[in-house]
């Protein structure tokens, strides 16, 4: 008798295809993985509308949703329109609060509208955005990762990222977290699994890490 797998969806992190998933291995006997993928955003949307369309790329009941920085924020308001097994979110936050001072800052100041997101073909002015690194090392690496090159999604992106408000933290919501990410960084983090030495693209440098802990995370 065949045993029903669980259906895990991830979602990648700003401007990031799924190939940033490409090294996360988990038991095929047990587990199904689907990837998703951002979609250019019409004008004006919100990231409630993005949420629910992104809902219809989810074709099974009560999946496991896993998102990524940015994915993980999105992946939070899927589930507010669909049920879950449960949401895991990987180098991201939970809530309004757990926003760095640079990001609350720009809430209110609109700095971040200045920045030239017209240059979305620069990969090294990408990563700064989308992983908070510098790239020079790993230049071809993070062309394949970085893929998402439009304007109005970098626009509507780094302006829904900043101006995301949630006060409080779903339920049952599993945080996983590198202590040296600079993008959301730790001391504004609470409540996670915290990973040692971890940055903010750790699930594509620390794959080991996930593919050895994952799936009990998941069964848990």
């Amino acid at each position: 008798m065949a045993v029903e797998k669980i259906h895990v969806y991830f979602m990648p992190g700003m401007a990031a295809n799924p190939s940033i998933f490409k090294n996360i291995l988990l038991p095929k006997e047990k587990f199904q993985c689907h990837l998703l993928e951002w979609f250019v955003p019409e004008r004006g949307i919100s990231l409630q509308d993005y949420a629910k369309e992104m809902c219809k790329k989810i074709t099974h009941e009560v999946p496991i949703l896993i998102g990524v920085s940015f994915g993980g924020v999105l992946v939070q308001e899927m589930a507010k329109y669909l049920q879950v097994k449960k949401v895991i979110i990987v180098s991201s936050i939970k809530s309004e609060s757990e926003l760095p001072r640079k990001m609350r800052v720009a809430r209110y100041t609109k700095i971040h509208k200045l920045l030239p997101t017209g240059l979305v073909n620069n990969v090294e002015l990408m990563a700064k955005y989308a992983f908070g690194e510098r790239v020079n090392k790993r230049l071809k690496l993070y062309e394949e990762y970085l893929s998402i090159r439009d304007k109005r999604y970098m626009d509507w992106a780094l302006d829904t990222m900043v101006n995301w408000k949630q006060s409080g933290v779903l339920e049952d919501i599993v945080h996983i977290h590198g202590d040296k990410d600079p993008v959301f960084p730790i001391k504004n983090i609470k409540d996670c699994i915290k990973v040692p030495n971890g940055t903010h693209t750790m699930i594509i440098h620390r794959a080991k890490w996930f593919n050895e802990r994952l799936p009990a995370i998941i069964l848990e």
